[in-house]
């Protein structure tokens, strides 16, 4: 399980970086929906720094409390599990 917590948040914090490149080059983006589901299918932690580092839907409401939502319910969830 640790192992993809890993993948899948390094993964989340890759695909902020390509969004981010691709929005500056005025490309296809990654739908949000997407971005938001990779969060939420463990991804949280790395959508998260991918926000703050590459300065990426900073902006939007959705992510500023979404993303922080879901890492905080995916937090206890794993806690539970522990």
């Amino acid at each position: 399980m640790l192992i993809y917590i890993l993948i899948i948040n390094v993964a989340c914090f890759l695909i902020m970086c390509y969004d981010k490149a691709m929005a500056k080059s005025h490309r296809y983006r990654v739908p949000e929906i997407r971005l938001l589901l990779l969060a939420a299918i463990g991804g949280s932690i790395g959508v998260y720094i991918g926000m703050h580092v590459f300065k990426h839907k900073t902006r939007k409401l959705l992510f500023t409390l979404g993303i922080p939502i879901i890492m905080f319910i995916q937090i206890m969830v794993f806690r539970m599990l522990l």
